[in-house]
């Protein structure tokens, strides 16, 4: 599809105005606080899979997250590495779950240590999750999950799963097998946003990897894509007419381009110019606010899929130049 959003040079210098909400950072240090408290007496568990695989090993892991409540994840290592590894902590796209336990193995394949979280409520579409959520209604029901809790941020969907994901970087800077100084999230699409998240609410991560990024300047989404999920808070607000204050007032607390500006960790986006579910303005409203190292690379000519398998090269490139000490640049030459 072409583009019907701005053009690149018009995106690399797009900048809105979006207003912090008032008590931003206070919400959030309450949030992860109150996290750690309710978590206080479990610990993360680790049981060895039995994915069939010899080079891979795979633990079932359950880590307390938001309300002490467990949250699943697979953690794959490579068999028989020594010493502390470098860890890439991965979130999940829109409707995804962890899948499999013989999935998604590149990164222990690559020599470090890889933890997918599962998302709360989540794993309907392309693989099943196993973490319900807590709110009333049943696990993964549709129409999804941007409007649930949406009356006000304490009790909004994203505020458990962002929480989620701050509980299982910190259970990777406590496993024995794993280097806390070598710490990457990334995360495709819905996946990018919770990793640009948790890039401003973790200090000391070693990098961060949005990959076509969702939950960036929200509103400009809600009004501008026509296909889901952005749709779901257009088709909440035809309904409650009364309510658009509100509701973007909710979100301005989850919106990743706020997270963003608080972030210090080296960080490599990817953009896609032609993508109609997460439109490439709000993407870059994202990058070009990034308060840490930077950089970028465009697919011009894609939609949402971005540059795929071309780009984890890219990835895999850039984090064992990262983790080698070596300039991290930026990496899009256009």
């Amino acid at each position: 599809m072409p583009s019907a959003d701005l053009p690149l040079e018009e995106c690399r210098a797009y900048r809105p105005e979006l207003p912090l909400p008032d008590g931003f950072d206070d919400f959030w240090s309450g949030t992860l606080d109150e996290a750690l408290h309710d978590g206080a007496s479990d610990e993360p568990r680790y049981e060895r899979a039995d994915s069939g695989l010899s080079q891979v090993r795979t633990y079932d892991v359950s880590v307390p997250g938001h309300g002490g409540r467990p949250v699943r994840g697979w953690l794959h290592m490579p068999a028989g590495a020594s010493g502390p590894l470098g860890c890439v902590v991965e979130f999940l796209g829109y409707g995804r779950g962890r899948g499999l336990a013989h999935e998604q193995l590149m990164w222990a394949c690559a020599g470090y240590a890889h933890l997918i979280m599962d998302t709360r409520g989540q794993g309907w579409s392309t693989a099943g999750g196993d973490t319900a959520d807590t709110c009333p209604g049943a696990a993964g029901t549709v129409p999804g999950f941007l409007t649930r809790g949406i009356e006000s941020p304490e009790t909004y969907y994203y505020r458990r799963v962002v929480t989620d994901a701050v509980r299982c970087v910190e259970a990777m800077r406590e496993h024995p097998r794993v280097d806390p100084s070598r710490i990457v999230v990334t995360g495709v699409s819905q996946g990018g946003g919770i990793a640009l998240a948790v890039s401003g609410l973790v200090e000391g991560l070693a990098g961060v990897m949005p990959d076509v990024p969702f939950l960036c300047n929200i509103p400009r989404g809600a009004r501008l894509a026509g296909v889901p999920p952005y749709t779901e808070i257009a088709a909440y607000l035809r309904l409650h007419r009364d309510r658009t204050e509100q509701v973007f007032r909710t979100l301005s607390y989850f919106d990743a381009a706020q997270h963003a500006t608080r972030a210090t960790a080296p960080a490599l986006f990817s953009i896609a110019m032609m993508d109609e579910i997460c439109p490439p303005s709000t993407c870059f409203t994202a990058y070009n606010r990034y308060a840490g190292p930077k950089g970028v690379r465009v697919y011009e000519f894609n939609g949402h899929e971005g540059g795929a398998e071309y780009h984890r090269a890219e990835q895999l490139a850039w984090v064992r130049g990262l983790f080698a000490g070596l300039p991290t640049g930026p990496p899009d030459p256009s």
